[in-house]
């Protein structure tokens, strides 16, 4: 774990698969495709979060309406704080990607793991790094692979996948991006921001705080994670607040 000389590290926020452009879920939001992401939004500024963390499938696809896309980018560009975004499994880093457009990509506090090559996001006002494995295409890849040493007080890993115990990467058939354990345990990170899974829930087992934050639409909550020097961090699902 990183040591910082702060009696208390940053606070962040943390999402994940809010699948804007989806049919259904736009229709459980009342017709408003960004309803969530605004929710998510204003639960970061209510509880003045330092960062928000947006582990993957923030957009259903890569063929998002072009109009969408940029409502998209003026909202996370008036987020109010640094905002992480790690590309998953229904939005990836293709050539195509929604991610690689300017109205999004754009805004100085939008930082897309990946985008031109950066596995690692340094936010130096916070004494934190983020880094991930973005999701580059559709096929199957190791969400943790490689974790790099810190290089900030803390760090945060961020992951897109399904999580077993000990996976077995030769069983067929099986779920794909798969997150083991050990693999969590091997990142030595203060916290890790999972993505891909509905739920809500804590995984892994070992000292490394690994969470889901699950879809926001269905459990009406994100993850609020308060980073500690040389301590575990405090975790705690919250609702979102209503903008």
């Amino acid at each position: 774990m990183s040591i910082s000389s702060r009696s208390q590290g940053p606070l962040l926020l943390h999402s994940s698969d809010l699948h804007i452009g989806d049919e259904e879920a736009t229709r459980l939001c009342g017709g408003n495709p960004t309803l969530m992401l605004e929710r998510v939004l204003a639960t970061a500024r209510g509880k003045r979060a330092d960062a928000l963390l947006l582990a993957g499938d923030i957009f259903e696809n890569n063929r998002v309406p072009a109009a969408l896309a940029d409502l998209v980018g003026d909202l996370l560009a008036a987020a109010g704080c640094p905002v992480v975004v790690l590309p998953g499994n229904h939005d990836p880093l293709i050539a195509a990607s929604v991610w690689r457009r300017r109205a999004i990509s754009g805004p100085a506090n939008v930082h897309v793991i990946g985008l031109r090559r950066a596995r690692r996001i340094p936010l130096a006002a916070l004494e934190l790094e983020v880094w991930g494995n973005p999701h580059r295409d559709y096929d199957d890849m190791v969400p943790l692979h490689r974790p790099p040493r810190a290089r900030a007080a803390y760090q945060v890993a961020m992951a897109h996948g399904h999580f077993d115990t000990v996976p077995n990467r030769r069983l067929r058939p099986r779920p794909a991006w798969l997150i083991g354990s050990a693999e969590i345990a091997a990142t030595g990170a203060d916290y890790v921001a999972l993505g891909h899974w509905n739920q809500s829930i804590r995984v892994g087992e070992g000292p490394v705080a690994a969470h889901y934050s699950g879809s926001p639409e269905l459990t009406g909550r994100a993850n609020l994670v308060r980073l500690g020097a040389g301590r575990r961090p405090h975790v705690r699902a919250v609702d979102l607040e209503v903008p």
